[in-house]
């Protein structure tokens, strides 16, 4: 009996001793979160995010970002590495190019070439014809770890989130959990072929949007809850301050609607209660990362999208619930009367009418 006892007692210490002692590749860094704020109310006179259609389907998975042309033609890259332009409809899905890697952030070039960032591969770029080329690979000495999102000002200065030096595209719940300050925001020049390290110490840089006139840009750290702005000019260039603070969700994508006159924001998902309380406990947080990815903290299913005006207060609030949601929502792009939707999971586009203007 008493053996048998020991025997119960050594299978049980196994496992424990695993979650508390087994080596793992973070170190995670004690922060304090602010209580997570309500969610708010869904704009009841706005735009009905649970009504949003679906365009081309079928055509791929996890269309994270979507630009759209001129005509009105939509494109998005997908988990396969390819980038798919479709007809205004969501139609004719035709394979441009194939970058080998997982594109993510696009944005449109003024010489008509689209900026892909690019999560293993890098900053990329697809001339009209479909091929591609590599812009950068690096920064401040350093390899980009993890290409996220892009946008282009009217010169041509492109700016890019490189979300984490330490962790790459499949290890996104490692960074979040070591709060480790990895990522950078960046700016490359094309005709100079200089690329600068803007910001860096950022909580998984996330969403990148420049400004009205181009006076500064705007980049998220999802893991800090924030929305952080970086000035390009005048009298504060240089600086840094936090533009949008203690959001309700993990932002993801942001894009500049300059026919509105402000920003849209895509959280992935609303604020999770175990990773805040986590936050001060890098003991516990080693521990979740101990255990199988179903037990770690999980993204609850939630479409949810924000309007921002210049100054960061919250202008409009879209959300969807419910197991037909378009969710997660990962980047929100305005143009003409439509709102298109990404998702880095889902396959299709979303789109919905844009908000009247203010």
């Amino acid at each position: 009996m008493k053996r048998l006892a020991l025997l119960l007692l050594a299978i049980l210490a196994l496992p424990m001793a695993y979650l508390l002692f087994w080596p793992v590749p973070i170190e995670p860094v004690a922060w304090q979160a602010p209580p997570a704020p309500a969610r708010g109310e869904p704009d009841a006179d706005g735009p009905a995010l649970a009504d949003a259609e679906r365009l081309g389907e079928g055509a791929g998975i996890g269309p994270e970002d979507v630009a759209v042309d001129d005509a009105g033609r939509l494109y998005a890259g997908f988990e396969n590495g390819r980038i798919r332009r479709f007809t205004a409809d969501g139609s004719e899905p035709e394979t441009l190019a194939d970058t080998g890697g997982r594109p993510l952030g696009l944005a449109w070039a003024p010489d008509d070439s689209l900026v892909i960032a690019d999560a293993t591969k890098g900053l990329l770029a697809m001339r009209p014809d479909g091929s591609l080329r590599t812009l950068t690979t690096s920064a401040g000495g350093q390899a980009l770890g993890f290409a996220d999102d892009v946008d282009v000002a009217a010169d041509g200065t492109i700016y890019f989130s490189d979300a984490s030096t330490r962790f790459g595209y499949h290890a996104v719940m490692a960074d979040i959990l070591e709060h480790g300050g990895n990522g950078r925001l960046i700016r490359h020049e094309p005709v100079a072929d200089e690329t600068t390290v803007l910001a860096d110490g950022l909580q998984f840089a996330n969403g990148v949007a420049v400004g009205p006139d181009e006076r500064y840009v705007l980049v998220t750290e999802t893991g800090a809850y924030r929305v952080q702005r970086v000035w390009l000019k005048g009298p504060r260039a240089g600086q840094t301050e936090v533009f949008a603070d203690n959001l309700p969700g993990l932002p993801d994508n942001i894009s500049l609607d300059a026919e509105r006159g402000l920003f849209w924001l895509a959280l992935y998902a609303p604020r999770n209660p175990a990773l805040d309380f986590m936050a001060d406990k890098p003991w516990l947080r080693k521990i979740a990362y101990r255990l199988p990815s179903a037990l770690q903290p999980q993204p609850q299913k939630l479409g949810f999208v924000l309007g921002l005006d210049s100054s960061g207060t919250v202008v409009h609030n879209l959300q969807a619930s419910g197991p037909d949601a378009y969710a997660p929502i990962t980047s929100v792009e305005a143009a003409g009367d439509s709102l298109y939707l990404g998702s880095l999971l889902q396959p299709a586009i979303g789109r919905l009418p844009a908000p009247e203007k203010r």
